[in-house]
């Protein structure tokens, strides 16, 4: 294909080829931030209109209301990766989660992670925990009432978290705080790992001597980069994203139009040094999650959870297997409804319902479509009997308007709070 090429453009692609590549290493992290903003965070994609209700050092939380005349009474909890900038379930309005939930006539609250600095290498797990969900979830029970259940999310590590916090608020001990938080009447986890045994391909990448590695780095910058990351996700799918893409931008001189998938997956964020390795440590290493974890220095264990459990796997993950999404059938006796859609990490998620090569399977039964539209698991487990008037309407002082191109592009919102200082 390249010689053919070659003949018939007369070499004039290698020279298109040569000049992308000359472009991709001059590229530096400014004009990379520069590429964010031009994605268009709050023009083109994260455009559905929301408020930030809550912020702290470590998060800010964005309330969407209801765009209907009647409402359900119980709001849904978002809660995405600390690796992931928020707006993945929020990009453009064709594929927006959080635009058709509003649509169906729910309150959705989004968990936005700030992107930590050198200031936050000591940051942990259980900050993560606390002052990331469980602090959000009491601003939520704040503004709609301590006894309103909420419906809550997570996608990849976010639901990770959120079976780590699920499991904290129902063992016997609970967690600090507990009367005044919200119950958690569903789960609902996106491509979220909670047992570590088969871990996929990233499981190759980790062991005593890579972490060790890697803390050497973090220690010195008190973070792992987003590029850091970026290059090991990469090459666990590197035919589509490394060489094919290369072939086709560097020796065909062809330029991949960036569609909203792409622009997010290029705004990365990083983790702070202490988190990072606790992250590895207890769940990949040692699978802490699934042999009973710690929050608070006391043992939390998924087998407490009793709360309705939706798992969504994707065919061709290779950051979070299927097998290893589906777990949580042997580790709780909580009633739990397992769908297996097409696609991949992302896309397998993100695709908006009507998409004609999207399909997905609950037990034997195979339907074409996307998993979340109306008529299988999302709106059947958000079923609930809507009532008039908007959500919370009256019981929010709004802090800002949210897009959240600030909280999105801003690589440190927690700037404008009181700084959390870690010894």
């Amino acid at each position: 294909m390249v010689l053919k090429d070659t003949i018939d453009t007369k070499g004039a692609h290698l020279l298109q080829g040569f000049k992308n590549w000359v472009d991709d290493v001059a590229r530096t992290p400014a004009t990379a931030q520069t590429a964010a903003e031009a994605a268009g965070v709050g023009a083109r994609v994260a455009v559905t209109p929301g408020k930030v209700v809550y912020r702290n050092h470590l998060i800010e939380l964005i309330r969407y209301d209801a765009q209907t005349a009647t409402v359900h009474p119980e709001p849904v909890f978002i809660i995405p990766s600390w690796i992931m900038k928020f707006y993945i379930l929020d990009l453009s309005p064709r594929n927006s989660m959080v635009r058709y939930l509003v649509e169906q006539g729910h309150t959705v609250y989004m968990l936005s992670w700030r992107n930590p600095d050198e200031h936050d290498c000591g940051l942990t797990m259980d900050d993560y925990v606390y002052t990331g969900v469980l602090d959000a979830l009491a601003a939520i029970g704040a503004g709609s009432g301590a006894d309103v259940p909420v419906h809550a999310m997570g996608y990849c590590l976010g639901g990770t978290l959120l079976g780590i916090a699920a499991a904290a608020l129902a063992r016997t001990k609970g967690v600090k705080g507990a009367r005044t938080l919200p119950p958690l009447k569903t789960l609902t986890l996106l491509a979220a790992q909670t047992d570590f045994s088969e871990p996929g391909e990233l499981g190759l990448f980790i062991d005593e001597s890579q972490i060790g590695l890697l803390d050497n780095i973090t220690r010195g910058q008190g973070y792992l980069t987003g590029k850091q990351m970026a290059g090991s996700f990469q090459f666990l799918h590197s035919r589509d994203l490394v060489w094919t893409r290369r072939m086709r931008e560097y020796l065909m001189g062809e330029r991949e139009h960036a569609s909203d998938l792409m622009a997010w997956n290029a705004d990365t964020t990083r983790m702070p040094a202490t988190m990072h390795h606790e992250y590895l440590t207890s769940l990949y290493l040692y699978n802490a999650l699934a042999t009973s974890s710690r929050v608070d220095g006391h043992t939390v264990s998924l087998g407490d959870i009793r709360q309705p459990v939706f798992m969504v796997g994707t065919q061709r993950d290779h950051i979070s297997p299927r097998k290893s999404v589906c777990k949580p059938h042997h580790l709780c006796e909580a009633e739990i409804t397992f769908v297996l859609t097409s696609g991949g990490h992302n896309a397998g998620i993100v695709s908006e319902p009507g998409h004609a090569k999207r399909g997905y399977q609950m037990g034997t039964r195979k339907a074409h479509g996307q998993w979340w539209s109306p008529r299988n698991g999302l709106r059947r487990r958000y079923n609930m009997r809507a009532r008039g008037g908007r959500h919370g309407s009256s019981g929010w002082p709004h802090t800002s308007s949210a897009p959240v191109a600030a909280a999105a592009i801003d690589p440190g919102y927690g700037a404008r709070v009181m700084r959390r200082v870690v010894m």
